[in-house]
Formats: structure tokens, C-alpha cells, sequence
């Protein structure tokens, strides 16, 4: 079936008089069959990147999805309706745990449930710590364990000003520390796992209030409630914004390809912060600078003496901004019509 991965347990050599064909999971409990690995198991998926991730995987495999999510950002309201997906709450500190019975059935596992804010990472060290290192170990052991192919996402905040970025916060330090940690593990016991750097995503889902919102998220929240949009000083910060269709594209292709490489996916188009908030063509005000706020986005060729793949996204940010001004003006529009003829029926009986 395609999809479906298995895990062979037949003797070698196998007697011409033995024609296997394994059609549920009962037959994983025969002697001499095949075990089935048909689950894909994803942290953070009740996020942003791990919902679209999960509605990309239902429509790209027939496998089957266990989400580890523990909800401080992620939400409800990401759940697809789909009996080919379970959702587990619980922290990637727990994974071994959580993931017991599954343990023999999982293919691959994305990881892409960590803390991901720069300032913010400064605030709550603790979560930071526990969810990036500690969390990331126990879901690097579990994979290692069980021989599972790892997918991980890294971060562009530890790549610029010649690597030194990845010490101007707790986040982009955890991060560029796991990426050492997989780096070994590979020496040590040839452990599979492809990493894929993330640029800013941005686009279906991505989080538009609160403490954990993204950059483009909050531009669109305050745009759509007429407020000024605020630019965190200098402004000129440089970006490359990538569209979550092209970033989870290209997780599923490094997973497929099986190369144990490292990926980036980005743009190739940069822009300031300031340039950004230009584009929604709404009042700007400036935030006191912040803590960790690095001011180049940059793209690397090797990675921990690892030759770097860099894929570009097709999305570009400025037609994406554009339409979302569109849709919102002609929203604004059918709003008034619908509400002049709703008025005219009650005053006038529709005349």
C-alpha cells in the first residue's frame, strides 16, 4: 500500500512455498510476518507549522498521525477532523511515555514542538530550557531507541554574524546546541535524522495575538483592527519570510529523499521590518529595542562541516500581503452593501 513502511521479520532465506501478504495488524503478531510501521508522529501538532504539517501529510501519505502537543501556544482549534489522527496532551519531556504502544509503529517523527521566540525566550528561560533541551533529548532518545527517522526543524537565529547569532538568546543557543547533540549522536551510534532551518514562517494559521504571535500575524491583527502597526526598533532589521506551503513543502521532501541532510527553506527576497510594515500601507510606531534581536537573516553553506542544501520558496511575501489587503477591502465593501440594503428593506420595504 502506498505509504505504509514495514519492518521485516521474515527469515532469511525465506522457502519458495512462503507467499506473505499482510493486510492489517493482526498479522504483525504471526510469526515469520511483517511489522507494519504506519505512523508519523509530530510535536507542536496542534501549532501552526505542525497543523499544516498534518493536513499536508493526510493528503501526501496514507499513513496514519499522533500529535504530542502540550497547548501553551498551540490550540483546538488546529484539529483536523480526520480518524487517521490522534492527539496526545502531554510535554516532549513525557515522549517515551506517551508514545509506549506506538513505539514499533512510527516511520518518522517531525519535531517541531519547541519553544520558538527570541525575546520571549528571556522571559521564560525555564520553558525555554525544559521544552528545547530537555524535551528535544527525550524525543532524540526515543528516536534513536526505536530507529526512527528523525526530522528536525532548526532555526535561521543561529546561523548569522558567522555563527555567533546562536548566543544573543536562550533560544537560538538551545537550538544550535541540539543541532551538536544530533551531530554526535550520529558519530557515536549512526543516528538518521534530516534538520530543516525555518526563515520566519508565515501564512494559514500562524499566530496573531498574544506573546507567542509572529511578526507578520501581529501586522495583520492590527491592520485588521485599524491600529498602528508596531516595529520594534531599529526597523532595519533583515528578514527572509517564508510561506508555511513552501517551508512544510520541503520537510516532506527532505523526509522522503532520506539523505540525512541538512535543508534550508527560504526566500530570496530580504526586507527590513520596516519595509514589511510599509507594505500593509497603515500608521507606524516604534517599540523600545529588545532583547536577543539580531539584525541580519542569513543563509549558510555549511552547518557543523555539513554541506548545506538551500531550497527557495515560490510565495512572495509582497503578493501575499497584497491579497490579504484585498480580500479584507472587498470584505469591507460586501459588509457596507449588505448592510445599505438591510437598511433599505427596513426603512423603505426594499424600494
Amino acid at each position: 500500500m502506498p505509504g505504509d513502511y514495514c519492518e521485516s521479520v521474515i527469515p532469511d532465506p525465506i522457502p519458495n512455498s512462503m507467499v506473505l501478504c499482510l493486510k492489517t495488524w493482526k498479522s504483525r503478531t504471526l510469526p515469520g510476518f511483517i511489522r507494519m510501521k504506519n505512523f508519523i508522529a509530530i510535536t507542536g501538532g496542534a501549532g501552526f507549522v505542525g497543523s499544516n504539517l498534518i493536513d499536508y501529510l493526510l493528503n501526501k501519505t496514507n499513513l496514519k498521525i499522533i500529535s504530542i502537543d502540550n497547548y501553551s501556544s498551540g490550540s483546538k482549534s488546529n484539529h483536523l477532523n480526520s480518524n487517521r489522527v490522534t492527539y496526545l496532551k502531554g510535554h516532549t519531556k513525557n515522549t517515551d511515555n506517551l508514545l509506549k504502544k506506538y513505539e514499533k509503529k512510527i516511520v518518522a517523527f517531525f519535531h517541531f514542538g519547541e519553544f520558538a521566540r527570541i525575546y520571549q525566550s528571556f522571559k521564560y528561560l525555564n520553558d525555554c530550557l525544559e521544552s528545547n533541551s530537555i524535551g528535544s533529548m527525550e524525543v532524540f532518545k526515543f528516536c534513536l531507541k526505536n530507529k526512527i527517522k528523525l526530522i528536525y526543524s532548526a532555526t535561521s537565529a543561529s546561523l548569522g554574524n558567522k555563527g555567533n547569532d546562536k548566543n544573543l538568546s536562550p533560544y537560538a543557543f538551545t537550538k544550535a546546541k541540539n543541532l551538536e547533540i544530533l551531530e554526535n549522536l550520529k558519530k557515536w551510534f549512526n543516528f538518521k535524522y534530516e534538520v530543516v532551518y525555518f526563515y520566519n514562517v508565515y501564512g494559514k494559521g500562524h499566530i496573531k495575538t498574544g506573546e507567542m504571535a509572529t511578526v507578520i500575524g501581529i501586522f495583520e491583527d492590527q491592520y485588521k483592527r485599524k491600529k498602528p502597526l508596531t516595529v520594534v526598533k531599529p526597523g532595519s532589521q533583515s528578514r527572509r519570510f517564508t510561506h508555511i506551503s513552501d517551508t512544510i513543502k520541503i520537510c516532506y521532501e527532505a523526509w522522503k529523499a532520506n539523505k540525512c541532510k541538512h535543508y534550508i527553506i527560504s526566500h530570496k527576497e530580504t526586507f527590513t521590518i520596516y519595509q514589511v510594515a510599509k507594505m500593509f500601507k497603515s500608521p507606524i510606531i516604534f517599540k523600545p529595542k529588545r532583547l536577543g534581536e539580531r539584525y541580519a537573516s542569513t543563509l549558510t553553506e555549511y552547518s557543523l562541516n555539513n554541506k548545506v542544501t538551500i531550497k527557495y520558496g515560490k510565495i512572495s511575501l509582497k503578493d501575499y500581503i497584497s491579497s490579504f489587503i484585498k480580500k479584507k477591502i472587498n470584505y469591507e465593501k460586501f459588509s457596507f452593501q449588505n448592510f445599505e440594503i438591510r437598511k433599505n428593506i427596513f426603512f423603505y420595504g426594499g424600494t
